[in-house]
């Protein structure tokens, strides 16, 4: 049995999605939305199935093959995540954020932690969906430009469809119906999903394809939906059957998702629920069947949040207005005044929404009207004009200047009457000169989010455009085959044979050069063996007995240096410097009286970021001493600098101010002359092999030190970085 939870990853694309819209600090008035999250093991990434997510408010789902799921809910509820082989999880909603849930089996129980997510850390498929939904409110344009992003990305069916249902989403809030009703079909098509279904049904019934709406929430198999799923199907139904003036049915359809909303405890449905069922009553004239549901969706409002019980005062209070219980109406409007004051503190309420004060006090003033309540009507209307005129709201300031206007000429106050009909005349020329630059503005928004989602469509066309090709390709190919597929095969049989033959000379070839390597390597320690053991010789002989012992202490240093290097291609610079200044130490001990030396470091190069073939640079001092400092008439001078070039480069410099190589070469015998012509071919053969190997990595350049009689020699090794 898998042991539990063990990290949650939450992944938030930006702080907060509502951020700079408005926050209400009072979490129960958030708004309802869409959870996103996935459960997989942790070690293999495995989705796991069937895992039971839940939220305190009464949604309900499980996860898929793909272990996904997705669940309906508010800031600050709490989602429950259960499965029989890991134990229960709790977690606070914070936002619409993607949850990750991730399972160790066999493995003690750990604590659970939370980190934002991160974009570098997640596919960026995700990053742009997630990105289109937390624009989606604010900017629809960027929203859009996300999901354009998303679906170039987008490489299999499932994700198609999430970027279209996304797309769906942004066009279902700036009121494109249409375009929303298309794309939610294009993702149903990549991907049947229930709740995209539902969301579709929508779509038709704002854009008013009511038949069509019908239809598919009557195809959709209610038994694959979540008690949540089937509350908001029968929702829907009874939506379309309201505006189609089909009450009985809608009465029907409301009652069926009461049962289950309330057998579920899904609050915030029971409430939506009773209200749309007085609403269904009230149009069909059952005044006191419409009264009762009224009452007891005001009396559950009240048990959620503020702005829910608000929003249910003013229907009611509309209900009572309908009903012309004018009383009733002012009661419950002044009481959401008072409820108005305490909400905006936290929450902004744009002009178009009934929840504003000027609105509110415009329907009282109208209702002591009504009543021939004249002082106070006046007194209502007055504050309503005041009120719209702060909030720039000239609907419902030239409405209430209206109304002021008729109460004052109904009340004999004619030159009253006259200017406050002069301020509506002068309202509604500015209204109109608004309204038409909304219209002009609402038309070029339109027109960009539709040249948008002709983009996305011709994204599509392409897509499937190459699909087609690729069909035809294929069909064609297929007739092809039959008059060449001898060809075909004998081709590949000549590719296979030449592949195989070039791999078996490469590896040849490699075997060559290693061997030839090892080869040239082994002949170099036994030179340089013996040349040092020549320089003991001199020491013993000369009855130098503590030299030699320290010599020989040193040597046997370099020496066992030396051999445990003697095998590899390339070793650390660092190393080959230490045996470097170990070598050309025991040269200056035997010919003090004949060179001073200096070994200069750059101290800006890491010297650990490069390496070098072992015993590449011993040579070359070897040949500074004995054939070029060793014969100067006066004492000379060795000096090795180790430069860097640039970032991936460094040179190495082994200059000496020796007789030069015209003069050594003619002080050496002909035995001498091979050995060291030898001794230098060597090392050119064993940089010439690394080279082919590893890509040109060392350069070699020797040349003459000055021009003077003793010219001296210079030799350069250039190093590139791995």
């Amino acid at each position: 049995m898998r042991i539990a939870l063990k990290q949650i990853w939450f992944f938030c694309l930006f702080f907060n999605t509502f951020f700079g819209l408005g926050q209400i600090s009072n979490d129960e008035n958030s708004p309802r939305f869409t959870v996103r999250g996935k459960v997989v093991e942790s070690g293999s990434q495995d989705p796991i199935a069937n895992v039971n997510i839940e939220v305190n408010g009464g949604s309900y789902t499980t996860t898929d093959i793909f272990g996904e799921f997705r669940i309906q809910a508010k800031k600050g509820d709490e989602l429950t995540i259960r499965h029989k082989d890991f134990e229960t999880i709790y977690y606070i909603i914070k936002s619409n954020e993607r949850i990750l849930v991730k399972v160790e089996p066999d493995n003690p129980i750990q604590d659970k932690f939370i980190s934002k997510r991160s974009k570098n850390k997640e596919p960026q498929f995700n990053w742009y969906i997630d990105s289109a939904e937390t624009y989606l409110k604010k900017d629809a344009k960027k929203s859009i430009r996300f999901i354009t992003e998303a679906l170039k990305l987008s490489d299999s069916k499932k994700e198609n469809a999430e970027a279209y249902e996304v797309l769906g989403d942004i066009n279902m809030f700036w009121k494109q119906y249409d375009l929303a009703s298309s794309n939610y079909q294009v993702s149903i098509q990549n991907n049947q999903s229930n709740q995209v279904k539902l969301k579709l049904a929508v779509a038709y019934k704002e854009n008013r394809n009511y038949q069509e709406s019908l239809d598919l929430y009557n195809q959709i198999n209610k038994r694959s939906l979540s008690n949540y799923q089937l509350v908001v199907l029968f929702e829907g139904l009874g939506d379309v059957y309201k505006l189609t003036n089909r009450y009985d049915d809608a009465v029907k359809a409301y009652r069926e998702g009461l049962n289950i909303a309330q057998k579920h405890l899904i609050k915030p449905k029971i409430t939506d629920l009773n209200s749309k069922i007085a609403e269904v009553y009230n149009a069909k004239g059952e005044t006191d069947s419409a009264q009762g549901f009224f009452n007891k969706s005001l009396k559950l409002a009240s048990e959620e949040n503020k702005k829910r019980a608000l929003e249910e005062k003013i229907k009611v209070a509309d209900f009572q207005s309908k009903s012309k219980n004018y009383s009733s109406e002012i009661a419950l409007r002044k009481q959401a005044l008072e409820d108005i004051k305490d909400i905006q503190t936290d929450s902004i309420f744009d002009n178009e929404s009934p929840l504003t004060p000027q609105r509110q006090n415009y329907k009282i003033g109208n209702a002591y009207a009504l009543q021939n309540d004249i002082p106070n009507a006046i007194n209502f209307l007055e504050k309503s004009i005041e009120e719209a005129d702060k909030k720039e709201d000239l609907i419902v300031q030239k409405d209430a200047t209206k109304k002021l206007s008729e109460i004052y000429e109904s009340s004999g106050q004619f030159d009253k009457a006259l200017v406050a009909y002069q301020n509506y005349v002068d309202l509604v020329d500015k209204l109109y000169v608004k309204k038409e630059q909304e219209i002009a503005q609402a038309s070029k928004f339109s027109k960009d989010l539709i040249s948008k989602q002709t983009r996305i469509n011709s994204l599509e066309s392409e897509k499937s455009l190459a699909d087609t090709k690729y069909q035809l390709n294929a069909e064609q190919s297929k007739r092809q085959k039959l008059v060449i597929y001898s060809l075909i095969g004998g081709v590949l049989l000549l590719l296979i044979a030449a592949f195989l033959m070039f791999k078996y000379i490469r590896q040849q070839r490699l075997a060559n050069n290693l061997l030839a390597l090892k080869s040239l390597r082994s002949q170099m320690n036994p030179h340089f063996i013996f040349n040092a053991l020549n320089s003991v010789n001199s020491f013993i002989a000369s009855n130098d007995e503590r030299t030699a012992n320290k010599y020989l202490s040193d040597f046997s240093l370099l020496m066992r240096a030396v051999l445990e290097n003697s095998e590899q291609d390339f070793i650390p610079l660092e190393k080959e410097i230490e045996l470097l200044k170990l070598y050309t130490k025991l040269e200056h001990f035997r010919f003090k009286d004949r060179f001073d030396y200096n070994i200069n470091i750059d101290k800006n190069i890491n010297i650990k970021d490069f390496v070098i073939p072992p015993m590449l640079l011993q040579p070359y001092i070897e040949n500074a001493v004995w054939h070029g400092l060793r014969y100067k008439k006066s004492k000379g001078h060795l000096e090795i600098n180790i430069t860097q070039t640039s970032s991936e480069q460094i040179s190495i410099s082994i200059t000496d101010d020796g007789i030069g190589r015209k003069k050594s070469k003619a002080l050496k015998t002909e035995h001498q002359q091979k050995q060291n012509s030898k001794g230098m071919g060597n090392i050119k053969k064993r940089v010439s092999i690394l080279n082919e190997m590893y890509k040109d990595k060392v350069d070699v350049l020797v040349t003459d030190y000055q021009k003077a009689e003793d010219t001296g020699t210079k030799v350069v090794v250039t190093l590139k970085k791995d």
